[in-house]
């Protein structure tokens, strides 16, 4: 297939590309000046179109030509990122409609099952939307949707990683924190749950992936505290709205405080698999990776030379698509 990447330089797209590329796979990359100003060692191998996502003819003219469309678009660092998210949805969805792209994949949140949409927070409301805007199109769209991704530059998981490190010994904890569990998913296999999902244009609608470790959140600071040797005691907090903490976090970290306080509303819902994607898609070509692992590999230092997130070989790797934040 020929597939778009919106991105194709940022976090996922960059770790998508290479993964396309060994299927077989044609890649359009796009990027704000349509420009391959990147170390990437496949930068080459793909075709660069410019796209910003709020110009309509932009957006028509880089997917034109296409069979599929990989969409990664998230603004969680902007104030006004629900009202962004959803007219840069519209415009693609016109765009692939225009061009008869056959498939569309978007990259979503898990959404907590049995929820009322006006108890979700903005963040996956904003996905919700963004999911029913691209699911109107004419063709056929999936969305994928993900919890925790754990890998190196992820904005969930920069957050454990540097909150752990910077609050020494003691880590407070809130109570309603104890109640609620994840399902993290590693990056690599998300990687491969895209790949599967682009593969698969016949089949709409959504499903969750997830990995194979289900956790609350203060069992999932302990792994990582375990991993990287370190004593943290956990102090529970009988009261600590999630909006305070999501300041206090945001604080703490290099992860822009929008973003982090965006993300923290989420924790108050379980969010687990229910739609498993394995019972549609099939599972990876190997073992999904849990937790521990792939913090461990997360944790390796940053390697320009030889940038294996790049091209493929340990998508958990820092990477030159990371933000600069992150390492």
């Amino acid at each position: 297939m020929r597939v778009l990447v919106t991105g194709a330089r940022g976090y996922v797209g960059s770790r998508l590309v290479p993964a396309l590329l060994a299927r077989g796979h044609e890649v359009v990359a796009t990027s704000s000046d349509g420009s391959s100003r990147t170390g990437y060692p496949w930068r080459d191998a793909v075709e660069w179109r410019p796209m910003d996502v709020f110009d309509a003819g932009q957006v028509r003219r880089a997917v034109d030509g296409v069979d599929a469309v990989a969409y990664l678009i998230h603004g969680l660092d902007d104030r006004d990122y629900v009202a962004r998210d959803r007219q840069a949805a519209q415009t693609m969805r016109a765009a692939v409609d225009a061009a008869g792209v056959e498939h569309l994949v978007y990259l979503s949140g898990l959404v907590p099952q049995g929820t009322p949409d006006e108890q979700l927070s903005d963040h996956l409301r904003s996905r919700l939307e963004v999911e029913d805007v691209l699911t109107a199109r004419e063709g056929s769209s999936l969305t994928l949707r993900a919890a925790i991704v754990m890998g190196s530059g992820s904005s969930s998981f920069e957050v454990v990683r540097q909150v752990s490190r910077r609050i020494p010994l003691v880590r407070p904890v809130p109570v309603w924190m104890r109640g609620t569990r994840v399902q993290p998913i590693a990056v690599s296999d998300t990687v491969e749950y895209l790949v599967l999902a682009l593969e698969s244009p016949g089949t709409r609608g959504y499903l969750d992936i997830g990995g194979p470790d289900v956790l609350t959140y203060p069992e999932l600071l302990r792994v990582y505290a375990d991993v990287v040797s370190a004593t943290r005691v956990q102090v529970p907090l009988p009261w600590m709205p999630a909006g305070l903490m999501g300041s206090i976090a945001g604080a703490l970290t290099d992860v822009p405080t929008e973003t982090v306080e965006a993300l923290v509303h989420s924790l108050e819902h379980d969010m687990i698999c229910h739609l498993d994607a394995r019972d549609v898609l099939g599972e990876p070509g190997r073992t999904l990776v849990g937790v521990r692992e792939s913090m461990s590999r997360s944790l390796l230092p940053f390697d320009p030379a030889h940038d294996g997130a790049a091209t493929g070989e340990d998508p958990h790797r820092p990477s030159l698509g990371d933000p600069v934040w992150s390492r």
